[in-house]
């Protein structure tokens, strides 16, 4: 994994793939399974190193979403992505980050390039408590890739500040439960709530929790439920997972009765 991580070992990522899939098409098919369990919608894998490939396709945005979920949820192998080298076996080759030498903060990520989608790269920084996360493609050589990524990143940490909207283990919100004892379940988040405001030209700011319900009972304590969507005026600016603040058992008999007829009417409306 470090290898892979800080050189962009594509043995590395094949051997991974057949110890863990016994093939990389079998690999393959469990990173797709898992870009969908993720949220990440279009991405479509037949290889398992990035390699170029019929019917293999990513965006940049659901990069940025992969680069924000490693960063949140592996933190002890998102650490590699900030090593300058590594040797192994006596060989020693150096992480072709080229934001890690710029000394602006950057821990991640990963540069990229293909005849089609020229030279891309997926950028991290933190800067005062703040992280930044950027990707591009389309740039014509490695030098442009290096220098808009720096600019976009700087951009990143002066133009916006953080505001918490909601503090670790405060209540979202509720969903409706069908079936149990309860009506309704409460949902926080796995920590704070925190976006990042435009400083200049704010518009107006708006939240909503999605999720698809009613949630069946039993729900047990921890479990995904849905996310909190929040809008800066028009622009869906972020996805934040939301998780049943409590368990919730399977209600009576009269009260799972009284919820399916709810529901029977309710769609019939619908």
């Amino acid at each position: 994994i470090q290898g892979v991580t800080v050189q962009a070992a594509n043995d590395g990522c094949i051997i991974i793939a057949e110890g863990m899939s016994g093939s990389e098409d079998n690999f393959a098919v469990q990173m797709t399974e898992r870009a969908r369990q993720i949220g990440l919608k279009t991405s479509t894998f037949v290889n398992s190193t990035g390699l170029p490939a019929d019917g293999q396709q990513t965006t940049v945005r659901e990069l940025a979403q992969l680069a924000l979920h490693l960063w949140r949820d592996y933190p002890d192998f998102y650490r590699y992505y900030a090593q300058k080298d590594f040797t192994w076996n006596k060989i020693s080759q150096r992480n072709r980050n080229p934001l890690l030498a710029m000394d602006i903060g950057a821990d991640g990520l990963a540069v990229g390039a293909s005849e089609a989608a020229g030279f891309g790269i997926v950028g991290s920084l933190s800067h005062n408590g703040t992280r930044v996360i950027a990707a591009m493609s389309g740039l014509a050589s490695d030098k442009e890739r290096a220098e808009e990524a720096r600019k976009l990143l700087d951009w990143g940490v002066r133009s916006f500040e953080k505001t918490e909207i909601f503090a670790r283990d405060e209540v979202v919100g509720e969903a409706q439960v069908f079936g149990g004892a309860k009506s309704g379940v409460t949902l926080k988040a796995k920590g704070p709530i925190d976006i990042f405001l435009p400083i200049t030209n704010r518009d107006k700011l708006t939240a909503r929790i999605v999720y698809d319900g009613p949630v069946a009972a039993p729900v047990e304590e921890g479990q995904p439920v849905g996310a909190l969507r929040v809008w800066i005026g028009d622009t869906l600016s972020q996805e934040t997972p939301l998780f049943a603040a409590e368990s919730i058992g399977v209600g009576t008999l009269p009260q799972r009765a009284l919820d399916a007829v709810k529901e029977l009417v309710i769609g019939w409306l619908r």
